[in-house]
């Protein structure tokens, strides 16, 4: 039975083995490797990327020493997402293209929360949190994102 997102390699190595995952939004498909042939208008909800437990340590040391998204360096093909279907081409008809910006707000929203509360004890939140609010950031920041007022 069918209950999610399917486990995928490390997008970084394609080992097999993951040990973190973590969400980015749909329009920032386009900051990966070999991102050109996906449609990202017709992705459905965010995108996941997996990590093996040495690319984590990587990532992680990238994201919060360097101050750099890995992003251009994960292979688009090991990402998990989900593709609207096209009834398009079966039924001749044309739908709207998906409106993202809610997801991006949201993801924005809390990846905003994470940094401003990260070093609030009772707040709670992981390294693996701060590293995917900073990413989610400078993704949506690169493309052009407009905060809400």
């Amino acid at each position: 039975m069918y209950t999610g997102k399917t486990q995928q390699p490390c997008c970084l190595c394609g080992r097999e083995e993951t040990a973190v995952r973590m969400d980015i939004p749909p329009r920032a498909v386009q900051l990966l490797d070999n991102s050109g042939p996906i449609a990202w208008r017709d992705i459905e909800g965010d995108v996941s990327l997996h990590f093996c437990e040495s690319d984590w340590t990587t990532v992680h040391d990238v994201v919060l020493d360097a101050g750099m998204t890995p992003l251009p360096r994960c292979n688009a093909a090991r990402a998990d997402f989900v593709l609207r279907e096209d009834f398009e081409a079966l039924l001749n008809d044309v739908r709207d293209e998906p409106d993202q910006t809610p997801l991006e707000q949201e993801m924005l929203a809390d990846a905003e929360r994470v940094v401003d509360e990260y070093d609030d004890p009772d707040a709670l939140h992981s390294e693996r949190d701060l590293v995917e609010a900073r990413v989610v950031q400078w993704a949506l920041d690169e493309l052009g994102h407009q905060p809400t007022a």
